[in-house]
């Protein structure tokens, strides 16, 4: 996927993204260090999360993610506690012109399987990425990459299409960004994950030692990691892959495993928080749930029978004003996630609430009368027929009770028949870009703390959602405000981006939320920051 440059005031080699300050509230127990200090004993971590592929190239969701965190080495990332990027398996890592932005290697890198890490293997990791280009693939962020030169083994110079990209260093601790061996993975096609594991492909902090998908890894950990976040501080990682949260719940609150991560019900984190058994770990925000409209396939979509464009924008913003966040946010998530009125996070410098006034009462609640008003005045005939899609093992284990409430709202009144249906995340993730479903849920964890992070990937022209929206006013302030040094003018720009799409309605935000984990009572070194990364190596007993 190609995006519009990404282009920003110049940086040097530490950047904090604009906005990490407000969301960069880090929650630990214990040290979030990997001294010595630690335990060699193993851990067990619990998840409800899936895993799509843990080919960089093939994957870009939080449950993929979350396997290439511990084994996949980056040239920057950002130390325990902070959303703040520096040198990993680099040594310095700056621009040397405005359009050149240069990496030096740590000298005698090596991969696990005893393959030399050198320039030529981040030049191979970069350039796959593009030339793959998988619809559920991080490909998106490199919008702004013209080509990768190496001019030594120790060397990378990544050359940009815009100058002064002032996200280009957060995007190489990115998903976009884990370095793979060019000697196990393919250059033009997503490696199975059974061939990486066999292949031992790993140079993070963990290698993985048995690997079954979605069931049970067992990780160990990498002698010959060279980073910056240091030596693990266990003697091992196994993850344990839930098919219901309830389980994974009784399990943590008995410690017949230590850690929980991803995700619990809000009632059953109420519930473990007067477990003394247990400590539960909050993070800061940045997490957001939204239903996706397909622009072909919704009702009065381009290639529907009844094509019709003002039709298909009255359908969209009847159901904005239909939605009542408030009571999801109460009723389904205990206000462990809050009313989002925009496509940006409150906390972020440039978010706005642009939907709360257009849509429903004009104070964030539904109206039923502003809908009907919608629909009667493009003549749309009702009850509108929408098939929504959601998922159930991805978004956690309440996304059942969030979208039968979404159904009841978008039907009270007979304005709408929603056809609800799920389907497993291994499917989901491949029907999504194919045009199956007509609206649909996705929850988006960022890759940094910046509002571009939730514009760019989703509102240009070639963006992830793979759902065809196309607004070239909106396109070139994406490209303008990613240029813009100047925080104010930015901001105003960011604003505008927001207001135009909340009235196009490319996507409907419903919330946004906090991450979670419950670990044992011993258990230490849990850090949940404004990376939004969760990394196994801090913890310890």
């Amino acid at each position: 996927m190609t995006l519009s440059p990404r282009t920003r005031g110049r940086l040097g080699l530490v950047v904090a993204a604009v906005g990490a300050s407000a969301l960069l509230l880090a929650g630990c127990s214990g040290s979030s260090s990997s001294s010595s200090s630690g335990s060699s004993e193993p851990l067990l971590i619990g998840t409800t999360d899936k895993i799509t592929s843990i080919d960089p190239a093939g994957s870009y969701d939080n449950g993929s993610f979350a396997v290439m965190n511990q084994v996949y080495p980056f040239l920057l990332n950002s130390k325990y506690g902070t959303s703040e990027v520096t040198p990993d398996i680099a040594t310095s890592a700056e621009y040397t012109s405005p359009t050149e932005y240069t990496v030096k290697l740590k000298p005698g890198l090596k991969f696990a399987n005893g393959h030399d890490l050198t320039s030529s293997d981040v030049k191979f990791s970069f350039d796959r990425q593009v030339a793959i280009n998988d619809p559920n693939g991080p490909a998106s962020l490199l919008g702004n990459l013209d080509s990768v030169a190496t001019p030594d083994d120790t060397t990378v110079v990544f050359t940009l299409k815009a100058p002064n990209d002032q996200t280009w260093p957060q995007i190489l601790s990115s998903p976009a960004a884990p370095i793979v061996d060019e000697q196990v993975f393919s250059a033009t096609a997503v490696t199975p994950d059974d061939t990486i594991v066999a292949g031992n492909a790993f140079a993070g902090q963990y290698t993985i030692d048995s690997y079954k998908k979605n069931e049970l890894i067992d990780y160990k950990p990498y002698a010959g990691y060279q980073g910056e976040l240091g030596a693990a501080a266990n003697g091992g990682v196994t993850v344990k892959y839930y098919a219901d949260s309830s389980n994974l719940k009784l399990d943590v609150s008995n410690n017949a495993i230590d850690v929980a991560f991803r995700s619990l019900t809000a009632t059953d984190i109420a519930d473990l928080k007067s477990n003394n058994k247990v400590q539960v770990v909050d993070g800061p925000g940045g997490e957001i749930r939204y239903i996706v409209f397909n622009f072909n396939t919704q009702p009065y979509g381009a290639t529907t029978a009844e094509a019709d464009p003002a039709k298909a924008l009255a359908v969209r913003q009847a159901a904005a004003s239909l939605v009542d966040r408030a009571a999801i946010s109460q009723n389904v998530y205990k206000g462990t996630y809050t009313p989002l009125y925009s496509y940006v996070p409150q906390g972020l410098a440039g978010a706005t609430e642009s939907l709360k006034s257009l849509y429903g009462d004009g104070n964030g609640g539904p109206s039923l009368d502003k809908a009907k008003q919608i629909l009667e005045a493009a003549g749309v005939t009702t009850p509108v027929t929408l098939n929504l899609q959601y998922n159930g093992d991805h978004y956690g284990p309440s996304s059942g009770d969030e979208y039968a409430a979404v159904k009841s709202q978008l039907e009270n009144g007979g304005l709408f028949t929603v056809n609800l249906a799920q389907t497993e995340w291994v499917q989901y993730s491949k029907d999504r870009v194919a045009d199956v479903y007509p609206a649909y849920q996705l929850g988006w964890f960022p890759d940094y703390s910046d509002a571009d992070n939730y514009l760019t990937p989703f509102f240009s022209k070639d963006n992830f959602l793979k759902n065809h929206y196309d607004n070239a006013e909106v396109q070139d302030l994406i490209t303008k405000q990613a240029s813009d040094t100047d925080a104010a003018s930015r901001a105003t720009e960011l604003g505008k981006i927001q207001d135009l799409v909340a009235q196009d309605l490319s996507t409907l935000p419903l919330l946004q939320g906090t991450q979670t984990a419950v670990v044992g009572s011993d258990v230490q070194g849990a850090t949940l920051d404004g990376s939004f990364k969760f990394r196994y190596a801090p913890l310890h007993k």
